[in-house]
């Protein structure tokens, strides 16, 4: 068995990664724009969010986000929508990367060993389909080491000039590959889908 890992980021224009689904989800650096997404009702993109996760055998989880998620989750298993989330939730393996000590009060969560990145790689041997949401600190040091198969960013049409970034200066250079074409929903928002494609190159456009 060699399971895929998929990195899912919901994006600004601007790259902006920093609390996307409400005011107080992370207000560090002074961020006043948590909540972002929130305006944007899109039933093609929530299609392919949905898919994503009723797909995942595995969800791998930084330590804010895990706790985000571990109070909201388990209060929405009931209903179609928000429900059906919950519950695919509920019934996966949580994995999360922390240095610290964690509350694995969510049923069926795990702490991932210290060294992280190769904790997520060692997943494949054991999952088919690992997912890893949001968690921005953590995915940087995923984009780094390519421990990774598949980064989706679904970007939003606005632009906040200040915040975290999917790619902050300082960045490991890379080149991606799209996989996919990209999916544009009713509200304007794009799903992109990229795999590592190794090392940038440069080139001389006036040879």
């Amino acid at each position: 068995m060699s399971g895929r890992i998929t990195i899912d980021l919901f994006t600004t224009l601007d790259g902006v990664a920093q609390a996307p689904g409400g005011p107080d989800e992370d207000t560090s650096g002074g961020f006043t724009w948590g909540g972002w997404q929130a305006p944007y009702q899109d039933q093609i993109i929530g299609r392919e969010i949905m898919a994503g996760i009723s797909a995942m055998d595995a969800l791998v989880l930084g330590r804010r986000t895990y706790d985000i998620f571990a109070a909201y989750w388990p209060q929405h298993e009931e209903g179609e929508a928000e429900g059906a989330i919950g519950r695919r939730f509920a019934e996966i393996p949580k994995y999360v990367a922390s240095r610290g000590d964690v509350d694995l009060r969510w049923a069926g969560s795990h702490r991932l060993g210290e060294d992280a990145a190769a904790s997520v790689s060692a997943l494949r041997e054991t999952h088919d389909d690992i997912h890893v949401i949001g968690s921005i600190d953590f995915v940087h040091s995923l984009l780094a080491a390519e421990a990774y198969d598949e980064l989706v960013l679904w970007v939003y049409p606005l632009v906040l000039g200040t915040g975290r970034k999917v790619f902050p200066d300082g960045a490991m250079p890379a080149r991606l590959k799209m996989l996919a074409p990209a999916v544009t929903g009713d509200s304007g928002v794009v799903s992109l889908r990229y795999g590592p494609d190794g090392a940038p190159t440069t080139g001389d456009m006036t040879a």
